[in-house]
C-alpha cells in the first residue's frame, strides 16, 4: 500500500493522470516495449504501482551487487543468469507463476536497451506455459491483440512546456533518452509544438 500512495504522489507531483484501470486478473505478463532508458522503468513502476500492481521483473545477476542488490530486490527485481543454455529462465518463470496466487512479471522483449529488429520469444512461451494474459505497456503496435496500457508522449511534452510557460517560465530545456529511441523522438516532437 505504501508504495501505491507514493506512486500516485510522484506521478501527482508530475501532473501525471492515469485514465483506465489495470485488466482484472491475478496473474499477467507485461510486455514493455520499447525498453530503451531507465526512464521507461521509472514510469513503468511508478504507472504500475498506482494501479496497485506490484509487479516483479528480471534483470541479469549481475546487477545484485552491494549496495543496489537489495535496493532493486525491494523494488521488485527478480536475478537470472542469461546467456546459459542449461538455465531454462521460461521454466524458471512458469515455475513463478504456477507456485504464486498472484504474479505480476514485467519482460522486455527486447532483452537489451539497444534498437533490435526482432523481440525474443521467451515472453510468449512463458505467457502460453502458464496460461496467462499478456499486457503491453509502452507503445501500441496494430495488429497486436493485447490489452495495451500506452502514453501519448506528444501530448504529455505539449502540456509540460504549456504549464512552464503559463506559470511564467521563457527558457524551458528538454533532457531526453537517445535519439534512436521512439518515446524519445515522441516528446521531442511534443517539445517542439
Amino acid at each position: 500500500m505504501a508504495a501505491k500512495k507514493f506512486a500516485e504522489t510522484i506521478l501527482k507531483l508530475m501532473r501525471w493522470k492515469l485514465i483506465g484501470s489495470f485488466p482484472d486478473n491475478k496473474k499477467v505478463l507485461i510486455i514493455a516495449a520499447p525498453h530503451t532508458s531507465i526512464q521507461d522503468f521509472i514510469m513503468g513502476w511508478l504507472g504500475l504501482h498506482s494501479f496497485g500492481v506490484n509487479a516483479k521483473f528480471i534483470i541479469k545477476k549481475e546487477f545484485f551487487f552491494f549496495p543496489v542488490g537489495p535496493i532493486i530486490r525491494a523494488l521488485g527485481a527478480v536475478p537470472v543468469k542469461r546467456g546459459d543454455r542449461n538455465n531454462d529462465m521460461v521454466a524458471q518463470m512458469v515455475e513463478q507463476y504456477k507456485k504464486r496466487d498472484s504474479f505480476f512479471l514485467v519482460i522486455t522483449p527486447e532483452g537489451t536497451r539497444k534498437k533490435v529488429k526482432r523481440w525474443k520469444k521467451g515472453f510468449h512461451q512463458i505467457a502460453m506455459q502458464a496460461g496467462v494474459p499478456i499486457v503491453l505497456s509502452g507503445r501500441k503496435i496494430e495488429g497486436l491483440s493485447v490489452d495495451m496500457i500506452t502514453l501519448d508522449n506528444i501530448k504529455a511534452s505539449t502540456l509540460a512546456v504549456n504549464h512552464l510557460i503559463d506559470i511564467g517560465h521563457n527558457s524551458i530545456a528538454l533532457i531526453n533518452g537517445p535519439e534512436n529511441a521512439f518515446s524519445a523522438n515522441e516528446r521531442q516532437k511534443g517539445y517542439e509544438k
